[in-house]
């Protein structure tokens, strides 16, 4: 690689952090612009019986079903419709109970404005994000959310790019707000993913991915030669105490080799009761993945028993089986 090269390279990479830190301020000068319509848009979605619409036009129109996407992930229900649509037919899936959110960097967008009548026409609230407070847009809005930029980070500071990233964070900041007052938990976000990996470990239960066949019960009176053979054949690193069908002690791996170390040529004549742990910890079949990882860390473990509300053992889920 050429001197000449290495330095065109450091030029360029220059030209993406000058973008990014252009970006990053534009983000932040949103802070000083949030005011009471903010809070009144945020109010007026959260009590909206029907559904968000966004609309946009252009690069707007991207960021908008980026947000319409967000919102409808994080409990309020959503979606992008292109107002140009509207006009064929597409105007029959508002209602009076929605809210429609209008994004438009200059507040000013023709298309926009033509679809704005219609909807004032059925009396459903708007809500306007442009860079103009004083735009034909924000005039029509019941509330209207200023985003405005003093540049754009392209250099010509023709092409969308503060702006529509601007656009973008601010309906962000709308849909965490709203999952803030709607006290959205972890739990509700897996039911709106439930083909993503946090999905799968928040609806996934230890019934689900537990081991329960050939599982490693021995007695508590058991001699240790023999207890480390059931406990090497079960495959799991332990062994399960049982006194009446119910659990009351577990032996691992590292319980063994402490003995060992421990005893030594004595270490035949101890029993499992002598190093088992009592109570160990369990969960029941109904419990979710998630806790159980939660259990694991929380504990230095890295298996646990599954149990039924008796104590009677159904099986063992381990840190590999919640590997999902």
């Amino acid at each position: 690689m050429s001197s000449d090269y290495q330095l065109h390279a450091e030029e360029v990479r220059n030209y993406g952090v000058r973008c990014l830190h252009d970006e990053a301020e534009a983000v932040m000068g949103l802070v000083s612009q949030l005011d009471e319509n903010f809070d009144r848009a945020v109010e007026m979605m959260l009590n909206c019986k029907g559904k968000v619409i966004v609309t946009g036009v252009g690069k707007s129109g991207h960021i908008g079903a980026k947000i319409a996407a967000t919102l409808a992930s994080t409990g309020t229900p959503a979606f992008y419709i292109n107002p140009l649509d509207v006009y064929h037919g597409d105007l029959g899936v508002i209602t009076v109970d929605d809210v429609v959110l209008a994004l438009s960097n200059s507040g000013q967008t023709d298309e926009l404005l033509r679809f704005i009548p219609m909807v004032l026409h059925m009396n459903v609230p708007i809500i306007g994000m442009s860079s103009n407070p004083h735009s034909l847009l924000a005039k029509y809005s019941t509330a209207h959310i200023t985003v405005h930029v003093e540049r754009e980070a392209c250099p010509l500071n023709l092409a969308p790019t503060s702006s529509t990233t601007a656009a973008l964070a601010m309906g962000d900041a709308l849909a965490i707000a709203l999952m803030q007052v709607r006290g959205f938990r972890p739990g509700d976000f897996a039911q709106f993913h439930p083909g993503g990996e946090l999905g799968k470990r928040l609806l996934t239960t230890a019934t689900d991915v537990m081991r329960s066949d050939d599982l490693p019960v021995i007695p508590k009176e058991m001699h240790l030669g023999e207890a480390i053979i059931h406990v090497s054949k079960g495959k799991l690193g332990l062994g399960v105490s049982t006194e009446n069908g119910q659990v009351i002690g577990i032996i691992t791996d590292g319980d063994i080799r402490r003995a060992m170390e421990k005893w030594q040529a004595e270490f035949f004549d101890h029993t499992v009761n002598d190093i088992m742990t009592r109570n160990p910890k369990s969960v029941l079949p109904t419990t979710r993945i998630s806790d159980i990882q939660h259990i694991m860390q929380q504990n230095k473990i890295h298996s646990v028993l599954v149990v039924d509300e008796n104590n009677h053992l159904l099986g063992v889920v381990d840190h590999y089986s919640c590997m999902i």
